[in-house]
């Protein structure tokens, strides 16, 4: 029981490193990317910030959502964010499996650079979008009598620039149309439609993006249009940029390309074999290459026909 255990915690550990290895290698290529992503993640969280120096709370819009959806309550706006945290979370621990799992399609350093393309394409429409018009928040923090609502002339550019972490980002006001909690589900949910391998979580991953949604109006963070502009603009945004993105390479054949040949020898064949799951000891080493109708074999050349008519 003690060898199998050891054994198999060989391979995985064989196996993890071969990814680690390919991973940085596609790093080392990307990450101007990757850091451009992360670097506008910030910009998107100072635009949002930065409107709610513009925000001013008023009546609140009517809207067909709050008709329809009963409010839940600031005691329990926690739920739509709870959802929202276990989306992003799942999201972001799959995007590391092939570290660990023998099945896999995507590369994490380059599913992680369509994502944030993705979302950089997607917040600046909404960045244009919510600064174009402010409408009166309908949260509760953001309606009139509420000192959160508004936020004073800031004493310094360190205030605006620091983002008031984390406080200025859960009572932000100001930037509504349209939903960043959306635009990341959306986002999330489309690129494991694409790539993950699961039938049944993806038809769950909708159907939990579909509540959040409802949540999100009940918990009265975003209008009704908020939520149905992020769910029409981010799918044919998503949709045209995976078009025009050249696409994932396949893993059957490109990761072996990236990998390098070990110090005692091992081909590159080997560790691709070692990277999909299999044990890596190479059983056996007989080359056999089809050439011009023979077969090469330990150095030998058989005549294909030859062999049939002794049969």
């Amino acid at each position: 029981m003690s060898l199998y255990v050891g054994r198999e915690a060989s391979k995985l550990w064989k196996r993890v490193w071969a990814e680690i290895t390919i991973e940085i290698n596609l790093l080392a290529e990307n990450w101007k990317y990757l850091l451009a992503g992360l670097i506008f993640q910030y910009i998107h969280g100072l635009a949002a910030r930065g409107v709610h120096y513009l925000h001013r709370p008023g009546p609140i819009l009517q809207d067909v959502g709050f008709f329809l959806l009963p409010e839940l309550g600031p005691d329990k706006a926690y739920i739509s964010e709870t959802v929202f945290t276990c989306i992003f979370l799942s999201f972001f621990l799959w995007t590391f499996h092939p570290f660990i799992f023998k099945s896999k399609k995507i590369f994490t350093v380059l599913v992680w650079c369509r994502v944030l393309a993705f979302l950089i394409a997607c917040q600046i429409l909404r960045i244009i979008t919510f600064y174009s018009t402010q409408l009166p928040g309908p949260n509760f923090h953001c309606r009139e009598g509420s000192k959160l609502a508004t936020l004073p002339r800031p004493d310094n550019a360190f205030e605006v620039l620091l983002l008031n972490f984390p406080r200025g980002i859960l009572y932000g006001c100001g930037d509504l149309i349209f939903s960043s909690h959306m635009i990341f589900s959306l986002v999330f949910v489309r690129t494991y439609q694409k790539y993950g391998t699961q039938r049944f979580i993806k038809q769950c991953a909708w159907l939990i993006v579909v509540v959040q949604s409802l949540l999100i109006v009940a918990s009265r963070k975003h209008y009704t249009v908020d939520i149905v502009v992020a769910w029409y603009t981010v799918n044919l945004l998503v949709s045209f940029i995976d078009h025009k993105l050249q696409e994932m390479p396949d893993r059957s054949g490109a990761a072996a390309l990236l990998l390098p040949v070990s110090k005692d020898g091992r081909t590159k064949e080997e560790n691709h074999k070692l990277l999909n799951g299999n044990s890596g000891d190479p059983v056996d080493r007989r080359l056999r290459t089809p050439v011009n109708g023979k077969i090469l074999e330990n150095g030998n050349t058989v005549h294909v026909d030859s062999m049939m008519n002794g049969l």
